[in-house]
């Protein structure tokens, strides 16, 4: 085993700032839609509009940071050994066995999370900045017309269908953090950076190293 840095600065940074300000816009937003009662009405959506505009913020960094240092490269997909990383989610991590890829500072992610990161980047995350946009601008409070929507509603619909596929996605990555070398060893490496890596002979580990 060997350390190796694996999540930069600006990447830890991004990560867990983007996480908190999803998480807070998702408790502002179900008390909007009157699922919950924290803050009161009012109050909760000038947090939510302000929270909004510090993650559009964020967002224009991260492209910024991905283009800069070729990090978009991390989530092109691939079709090998993503059957093999399905397998593994399904049935070899509840049979203890190895990983059928192998984590690198140019290969953070396996087949399976580069779809789903891809998704979330192209399809989830514009669907709910574009539609929040339009509730904010377009649609509330002046609710004035707007070609391609019938109303508040469609655009509302669209915002929080994106805020459960959200939801969602916290939640499984949550069960995801706890699947690393150790329970903590994932969430760890977020937080410091480092993480201890396998660099053992492939043959020796039945492991294959991907690398973009």
């Amino acid at each position: 085993m060997k350390g190796e840095i694996i999540y930069k600065g600006f990447g830890r940074f991004w990560h867990w700032t983007q996480a908190l300000l999803i998480l807070f816009l998702t408790l502002t937003g179900f008390e909007i839609h009157g699922s919950l009662r924290f803050f009161g009405f009012e109050q909760a959506v000038r947090y939510h509009s302000t929270a909004a505009i510090a993650l559009l913020i964020l967002i224009v960094f991260a492209i910024f940071w991905h283009l800069t240092t070729g990090e978009w490269r991390q989530y092109i997909p691939t079709g090998r050994f993503l059957r093999a990383q399905v397998e593994y989610y399904l049935v070899g991590i509840f049979r203890n066995a190895p990983h059928p890829t192998k984590k690198t500072a140019l290969s953070k992610l396996n087949p399976l999370q580069k779809l789903v990161y891809l998704g979330l980047k192209a399809l989830v995350i514009p669907v709910m900045v574009l539609s929040g946009l339009l509730y904010m601008f377009y649609r509330y409070p002046q609710r004035s017309d707007f070609p391609g929507f019938a109303g508040l509603d469609s655009i509302a619909l669209f915002h929080t269908a994106g805020a459960f596929l959200l939801v969602a996605f916290v939640v499984v990555h949550l069960y995801l953090i706890t699947t690393g070398r150790t329970l903590t060893s994932n969430l760890k490496a977020m937080i410091v950076g480092y993480e201890e890596l396998d660099h053992g002979s492939d043959r020796e580990s039945g492991v294959t190293q991907e690398v973009p």
